[in-house]
């Protein structure tokens, strides 16, 4: 038999992810891009609410910046919908994961993040494979290849993080529906 998670007793059950940038027109939307597609690929995007903002509003409204939304296409995902938004407190309430792109939007997320809900704020890249950077660069202004470098290491951790909250989901989910095999 196979359920989605929106079947168990009737309720969406779903983790929260949001990724934060600076200005949410570069590397959180190629982010949520990125991390839409691959669990969808791996039938688990029911199972995420997924979401991108950034530390500043200047861009709100507005689509991801032109070279992110073509290297992202170059591969495979739209992100040409998405628009930016700032992040809010409310956010960090919302969302089980609240990933900053860098140490500057961490230390933001951290004055604006109630004390009980400060463990829901990580950095990106500790799903990132070990030994590389902290950071993800930002590309905005850059060449194309800059893009390319930033998307290589958001794939890399959209990945990682699937791959660290796939056995959590099917065990919420699988003790949730008491032996519903999926």
């Amino acid at each position: 038999m196979s359920a989605s998670l929106d079947d168990v007793h009737g309720q969406a059950m779903t983790i929260g992810v949001l990724f934060v940038c600076t200005a949410n027109i570069c590397r959180s939307p190629m982010a949520e891009g990125v991390f839409r597609s691959i669990a969808g690929r791996a039938g688990l995007d029911a199972a995420f609410t997924v979401d991108s903002a950034g530390t500043f509003g200047g861009h709100a409204g507005g689509p991801p910046a032109l070279p992110a939304i073509k290297a992202a296409a170059r591969r495979g995902y739209d992100i040409a919908s998405l628009r930016a938004r700032q992040v809010v407190a409310a956010d960090i309430a919302r969302f089980d994961l609240v990933l900053a792109m860098d140490r500057g939007h961490l230390a933001r997320l951290r004055r604006w993040a109630r004390r009980r809900l400060a463990l829901r704020l990580l950095m990106f890249t500790s799903f990132c494979p070990a030994g590389g950077p902290v950071d993800v660069a930002d590309p905005y202004g850059g060449a194309a290849r800059d893009y390319e470098e930033t998307l290589d290491l958001i794939e890399a951790g959209c990945q990682g993080l699937l791959e660290a909250l796939t056995p959590l989901v099917r065990q919420f989910v699988l003790e949730d529906c008491q032996g519903v095999k999926f």
